[in-house]
């Protein structure tokens, strides 16, 4: 365990010790039901406002418009199907991209085969750019949400999610955006970047597993996934975990504090192994673009040669990486995201994604 570089931290990240000492209390110290009417009761409710004016001031917002969740995937699924179904009567229509991450495209699914919604897929160029002429073109009478992720998980594009809402709003349609890989390297203002919800995770951000947030903005109309006694402004019932909550706002505290530092960081050594892999490597090729690129993130394809066994020969030295986004990795099939940036099956077989972190070094 030693002597292990760690590498895949678009799939999770260690958690901060300080996350984690702040969680720590909540467990056993500070236990009590949020919603109890007693001192340890009032304890874990303040922990949990505090938790939230604490993720309101960074992202810019009203406390009243974060939902704390049980992560990312929970966040996207309520972002989704509850603006469907709040407004459906305005409409069954929304646009998203063939980039997205599996919870924006199984909803998107799930709401056509069962909900009669109909779904736009965006192209995207061979960078994983959206065709903003294309989104434009898309918008009909009855479009209700465009949901496009900010920097995607598997080749690291930073996505033109300021133009994309700009044209959200100009067509009154909301616009929702998975930011999960972003937190820690871009800018979270919600308000300078125009949208109406966000998803956070705080697993890649050295925050706890089983925990994220979704921003809403005041006045938009969704309905809640989970029915219960109300918590979470009546959009997300069951007793409040305190520990993750905690945990998320300390660890989004924590990464907004070091974003600039580390970003510069992780940059160089980024730009450092793409150089050394790609002399090395003749074969080999870099996805996603060099630029408008999330700082942490390298994929590469070496055509002829199957990235599950590159992954394994690493992990043999020590070296843990994956071939890409972990909540498909058990599929014995090719990336979505490789495909549509218009790589071949061989070459898109033949890929493996390194993602750094804050603990890498150059050694």
């Amino acid at each position: 365990m030693k002597n292990q570089t760690y590498v895949d931290n678009a799939s999770t990240t260690k958690i901060d010790a300080a996350v984690k000492k702040e969680m720590d209390k909540y467990f056993t110290q500070i236990f009590g039901n949020p919603n109890s009417n007693h001192l340890q009761g009032r304890l874990a409710k303040n922990a949990v406002e505090q938790s939230r004016a604490k993720v309101a001031k960074i992202l810019n917002c009203k406390p009243s418009e974060i939902i704390f969740t049980s992560g990312g995937t929970e966040s996207i699924n309520l972002a989704i199907q509850g603006i469907a179904r709040a407004i459906k009567n305005k409409g069954k229509h929304i646009i998203t991209t063939k980039i997205e991450h599996p919870a924006v495209l199984e909803t998107c699914k799930y709401l056509k085969q069962n909900e009669g919604f109909e779904i736009t897929y965006l192209d995207v160029d061979n960078c994983g750019f959206v065709d903003i002429q294309q989104l434009q073109k898309s918008i009909q009478q009855d479009t209700i949400l465009i949901t496009a992720m900010y920097a995607n998980n598997e080749i690291g594009t930073i996505q033109q999610i300021q133009k994309i809402a700009e044209i959200a709003r100009e067509k009154k349609v909301y616009f929702h955006t998975d930011a999960c890989q972003a937190a820690g390297m871009l800018e979270l203002n919600v308000k300078e970047l125009n949208i109406d919800l966000m998803t956070l995770n705080a697993s890649k951000i050295n925050g706890p597993k089983g925990s994220g947030i979704l921003y809403v903005k005041s006045g938009v109309q969704i309905m809640p996934l989970i029915f219960g006694g109300g918590q979470e402004n009546g959009l997300r019932s069951g007793t409040e975990n305190v520990p993750a909550i905690t945990g998320f706002a300390k660890a989004l505290e924590i990464a907004q504090k070091q974003k600039k530092t580390q970003t510069k960081k992780i940059t160089a050594i980024r730009d450092n192994m793409i150089k050394n892999l790609l002399q090395k490597i003749p074969s080999a090729k870099l996805n996603g673009p060099k630029t408008q690129r999330l700082a942490n993130n390298i994929n590469i394809s070496i055509k002829g040669i199957d990235g599950d066994a590159i992954v394994s020969a690493l992990d043999e030295q020590g070296i843990l990486a994956s071939t890409g986004s972990a909540c498909t990795n058990s599929k014995i099939e090719q990336s979505h995201v490789l495909l549509a940036i218009g790589l071949d099956e061989e070459t898109a077989m033949g890929t493996i994604r390194l993602t750094l972190g804050k603990q890498t070094t150059q050694k």
